[in-house]
């Protein structure tokens, strides 16, 4: 449901604009560039990369992690 998703993700960033440690899986790439002090992004369950949002999403150097943020756009 895209309005319960919508309300999720708001609590969770008023949390994280409290200063609030979490740990958050996501596939909301979008929202995680905008919350997050740091990602780490896994594939097979084995970190690939990981940095400040800024590093990740602005240059990222893993060949996967590029490929995933052009299909999630």
């Amino acid at each position: 449901d895209p309005e319960l998703i919508g309300e999720v993700l708001k609590v969770i960033g008023d949390l994280a604009r409290e200063g609030r440690t979490m740990v958050l899986v996501t596939h909301e790439m979008k929202f995680a560039r905008e919350v997050a002090t740091h990602v780490v992004y896994l594939y097979n369950g084995l970190v690939e990369e990981e940095g400040p949002p800024e590093q990740i999403f602005g240059a990222p150097k893993s060949e996967r992690l590029k490929q995933f943020l052009r299909n999630v756009g």
